[in-house]
């Protein structure tokens, strides 16, 4: 592991030559079919040095940041032009990965909730730094503070643990079973805020809608799925007490995924929908994980890799219409398909993908967590028919709003998709959709 750290690390210096844009992110590309390509032992942890290493898990979730931050410096183009302290940008970007690399790899429980409260900070300078309105200082507190309130508990949890057991490596502690009611809330209650689950969500649309496209990305892509990493690694050495309180977190996921999926349909900005369509996702996710059967954790590991990739592209779409706009609002931007009828292609392909249509990852997550749920309870049925009803409801909604109609009469000066904003929606939508030829590697090894 160390030399993927050393080589972020010596890229820094990279950050503040000149013209050194797309040298960065060609390096973090290469990087990333480096990492592709190492060995992995699908049963055990591999790459060991020091406290860090990875197995299936981590593999999937750090190929999935080095993939979405390259992505990011694609989708951020325009800073590029008018440079707009470009510099710190990309230094920012190199130290948000570092740290997402650093939170998945590692094995100790502390040094994983010091890495895991740690990259919110890169991200909260994104949404202050390089945001849209002067809202966002507000919806950076609302990040900051929604999941810091949590986060105490989580490391005192941390602590009593170390006191009972004398250790914190994730491998050891997955031998015993820790059966401690308060300690139960305190280590799970950060990771939901941090999904986020229905009742703790409120952070999650602010910080989209006043995030940069860059920002937008990172969050739907990787920061939603810190907490179901940590949910994943922390339920096994819970199982006693998680098997009596789970139903909790299941009811109030599934019936707030089907209210989100509602609101879903009320909204009128394209941001603000497709962040409200990834809090319904990841209802579904802790309801699976939440169930502690094979199926479920197998289903909310491929849905988590799948909506990472589908929301990140989705939030490229609403970026692409809003540089040429200057407006989010699905009113405002009807009528797409006579401006940019190859961007439509990409809005149906991006959004089928969203709702679960084969042949995306989405579907196979979405199967074995409907799986799942139904042999944990088959009154969740019910609502699972709502949420998936609902799933493709708001998806053909916003396509057909922005798509179709008639198109505003107040635009001049207009001009289509570049090849750069068609490489950067392939790259999001061929691993989602090619992935499941291998979907066997994802689900077979537990």
């Amino acid at each position: 592991m160390m030399k993927i750290f050393f080589f972020f690390f010596f890229m820094i210096p990279l950050c503040f030559k000149k013209n050194m844009f797309w040298v960065v992110q060609m390096c973090m590309f290469m990087m990333f079919f480096f990492f592709m390509n190492f060995m992995i032992d699908i049963m055990n942890y591999c790459g060991l040095s020091y406290m860090f290493g990875y197995d299936m898990i981590s593999f999937g979730l750090i190929m999935l940041s080095i993939w979405i931050c390259s992505l990011m410096m694609m989708a951020s183009e325009k800073l590029y032009k008018f440079n707009f302290y470009i510099n710190f940008f990309m230094f920012n970007i190199l130290v948000l990965l570092l740290l997402l690399l650093l939170t998945f790899s590692t094995m100790n429980l502390f040094m994983f909730y010091l890495f895991f409260e740690g990259s919110l900070i890169p991200t909260l300078l994104l949404i202050v730094g390089w945001g849209y309105q002067p809202e966002r200082i507000q919806a950076g507190l609302y990040l900051l503070f929604y999941t810091l309130f949590v986060s105490l508990p989580l490391l005192m949890g941390i602590f009593f643990i170390f006191n009972e057991m004398n250790c914190l490596m994730l491998y050891f502690l997955k031998f015993f079973d820790l059966n401690f009611y308060i300690l139960y809330f305190s280590m799970i209650l950060a990771f939901l805020v941090k999904m986020p689950m229905y009742f703790t969500h409120l952070w999650l649309p602010k910080a989209h809608v006043e995030a940069p496209v860059s920002g937008s990305m990172i969050l739907a892509g990787i920061m939603l799925k810190l907490g179901g990493y940590g949910l994943l690694r922390v339920l096994i050495f819970m199982q006693k007490v998680s098997l009596k309180l789970n139903f909790l977190w299941v009811i109030i996921s599934l019936v707030g995924s089907v209210y989100i999926s509602l609101k879903c349909l009320c909204q009128v900005d394209m941001k603000s929908l497709i962040a409200y369509s990834s809090v319904a996702h990841m209802g579904l996710v802790i309801g699976g994980v939440m169930t502690m059967n094979y199926w479920g954790y197998m289903g909310s590991y491929v849905l988590m890799i799948g909506h990472g990739l589908c929301s990140s592209g989705m939030f490229c779409l609403a970026n692409i219409n809003y540089e040429r706009l200057n407006s989010r609002s699905l009113i405002l931007s009807k009528g797409m398909m006579n401006f940019m009828p190859s961007m439509s292609l990409w809005w149906f392909l991006l959004l089928s993908s969203s709702m679960a249509a084969p042949p995306s990852m989405n579907l196979v997550g979405e199967i074995s967590l409907i799986n799942s749920l139904v042999g944990w309870s088959w009154l969740t049925m019910l609502m699972l028919m709502l949420i998936t009803f609902f799933s493709a409801g708001y998806s053909l909604y916003l396509y057909s709003y922005t798509q179709h109609g008639k198109y505003n009469f107040s635009l001049y000066s207009f001009y289509v998709g570049l090849s750069r904003e068609f490489l950067l929606l392939l790259l999001h939508w061929l691993p989602l959709n090619m992935m499941i030829l291998k979907i066997d590697y994802f689900m077979i090894w537990f």
